[in-house]
Formats: C-alpha cells, sequence, structure tokens
C-alpha cells in the first residue's frame, strides 16, 4: 500500500475517534449544566434537599371522579338531586432525569369501550408556584332527582352531559423550608416539619346540558382569589404526611342557566367559594419512595333559598418510584 493510503487511513481513524470523544464532552457539559440548574436552589437544605440521584422512574395508578348536586324551591317547594359520574382509573408510567420528565398513560376502561368520557390533568408543583389543571368532558352522569310532595326520579346516563375546567394556583411564602413538590412529585424530599401560608387563585367554568322532560342548558364561569396554608408533617426519618386547604372567594361570576324557553335567574350571592383541598402520605426507603396524594376541588354558587349548585372534583394517586 502507498504512504499516500496510509496517511488517508490514519486521518479517517482519526477522526472516528474524535466525533465521538467531542459528543461525549458536549454531553457532559450539558449534562454538568442541568446539574448545576436542578441543584442551585434557593432552601433551606436542614429541611429540603433535592435526592443525590439523577434519574427517577415511577408508576402510579390514579382514580377519579366528580359530583353535581343541586338545590332551592320551586313554588314553595324544596327539590334536590344528585349526579355522578363514572370513575375514571388509568395506570401511568414515567421517567424523570434531573427535572426533565416524560409520562405514558393507559386507560383499561377506555381500550376495553367501557368508559367514553375524556379527562386531562396537568399539573406543575414547585416550592414557591404551582398549578392545576383539570379538564373533564362526561357524558355517562347518572343520579337522581327529588322534588317535594312527589316520588324519587331516577336519572339515566346519558341525559346529562358536562364540560368542566378546573385551575387552581398557589404561592408559598415559606418556600425554602416548605416543599409541594416533597408531596405530590418527589422532586425534592423533606427533611423536617414545616408548614407555608398560601396565596391562591382558582378558576372554574362548566357547561351542562340536560334532555330530561324540559332541555336544560347550564353556562358558568367563576374566578375566586385566596389564602390558605400548607404543612408537610415529617414524623420520623423517610415518612411525610402533607395536609393544605385553599380557599377562595368568588369574585367575578357569569352564570345562565335556562330549562326549555324559560331562563332562572343565578344572582351572585356572598359568599360563593372554590376550595382546593389537598393531602399525601410519602414513604422513602432508601432509593424506593411510595404513598398516596388527593387533590380536592369544591365550588358552591347561588343559594339554596332559590337554587344552589355544588360541583365536586377529586383525584386519588398511588405511587411507587425507584430513584437511579
Amino acid at each position: 500500500m502507498r504512504r499516500s493510503g496510509v496517511v488517508a487511513l490514519l486521518i479517517v481513524a482519526m477522526s472516528c475517534m474524535v466525533l465521538p470523544l467531542s459528543a461525549q464532552s458536549i454531553f457532559h457539559r450539558f449534562d454538568s449544566v442541568l446539574t448545576e440548574n436542578y441543584r442551585k436552589v434557593n432552601i433551606d437544605t436542614a429541611y429540603i434537599t433535592r435526592p443525590k440521584t439523577k434519574w427517577t422512574i415511577k408508576a402510579r395508578q390514579n382514580l377519579s371522579g366528580a359530583k353535581i348536586e343541586s338545590e332551592g324551591f320551586e313554588n314553595g317547594e324544596h327539590f334536590n338531586s344528585e349526579m355522578t359520574a363514572d370513575y375514571k382509573s388509568t395506570f401511568s408510567i414515567g421517567v424523570s432525569y434531573l427535572g426533565f420528565s416524560l409520562n405514558m398513560a393507559l386507560n383499561p376502561a377506555k381500550l376495553m369501550g367501557k368508559y367514553k368520557d375524556y379527562e386531562l390533568n396537568i399539573n406543575s408543583y414547585g416550592n414557591r408556584f404551582g398549578w392545576d389543571f383539570i379538564y373533564q368532558d362526561a357524558h355517562n352522569f347518572t343520579g337522581w332527582h327529588d322534588h317535594e310532595g312527589r316520588e324519587r326520579i331516577e336519572l339515566p346516563a346519558d341525559i346529562l352531559k358536562v364540560k368542566t375546567l378546573n385551575l387552581n394556583a398557589y404561592y408559598a411564602f415559606n418556600s425554602r423550608r416548605f416543599s409541594y413538590p416533597a408531596a405530590f412529585s418527589q422532586s425534592y424530599i423533606q427533611r423536617r416539619s414545616a408548614g407555608s401560608f398560601l396565596l391562591a387563585a382558582s378558576g372554574m367554568g362548566q357547561h351542562a346540558t340536560l334532555d330530561w322532560e324540559q332541555k336544560m342548558d347550564l353556562k358558568m364561569t367563576n374566578i375566586g382569589i385566596g389564602a390558605g396554608y400548607g404543612y408537610n408533617y415529617v414524623p420520623a426519618q423517610g415518612w411525610l404526611l402533607h395536609i393544605s386547604a385553599l380557599p377562595t372567594f368568588i369574585v367575578y361570576s357569569n352564570t345562565s342557566m335556562t330549562f326549555g324557553d324559560s331562563r332562572i335567574p343565578l344572582h351572585y350571592h356572598f359568599p360563593e367559594v372554590i376550595i382546593t383541598g389537598r393531602g399525601a402520605l410519602v414513604r422513602q426507603a432508601g432509593n424506593i419512595f411510595y404513598g398516596l396524594s388527593m387533590v380536592y376541588n369544591f365550588t358552591n354558587i347561588g343559594q339554596e333559598e332559590s337554587l344552589a349548585l355544588h360541583n365536586t372534583k377529586w383525584r386519588l394517586r398511588a405511587f411507587f418510584g425507584v430513584r437511579l
């Protein structure tokens, strides 16, 4: 082989070695920047800390439900009703690397054609600020209606269709020592007990149609502001119990309701509220963690002397995770 051919082969071989080394160097640089930003947070490490590992794999079983209640008087006669949606159950698995997550969810009942509703839950919990986005399009409410002096009427499925949007946000004052993510996303670890006062904002929009005797159409938009308190209790190393309540008073309300050709007035009546409650129980055992969490939303509008509406939306979650 000529000398020029040998030189060319050496150049190609060196290039093949340099490219992987160069890509590896870029990856290490990118990884170091991510790691620095992930761990460079303004916290009191005596109370909360980041996990020492970079990877987290977590499996979750989710169960959620919704209920709508009404109560009031018509021509001096008391009535009330209750409609409940089918429970939604999903299984999800997620992988997280330095705070960046990829999740996949599966609904067995939907795959088998037994669940036809649609629901979307998105949340982001930080030490200082966080929010929930919950949207549901449900057509499978069932329940009953009672009217004074009359027999109870059972309300079958498919007569009530409801689209509901719930938005909740919080701001934590004691973010250096109190961590919402320690309870709900496990991206932090609460080492000592701490609590925090919270500012809160809530929004709730709903469009419901009832096809029963006379067609009913309800549209509402509510915005509330308020304050609450959250507490992370650490009874022993590796345990965490969280509870928080965020009541908000509705400051903007726009509601319209019609039955057939008649319009039913729904006037603002203080206090109308949107309440968000959260709870969690977390157990840490080395690089393994597991537990339960809950988010509960309650909205009350109107007054019982004429017509009051109560909306309930909740989600219960069991989880198991491993840090690598």
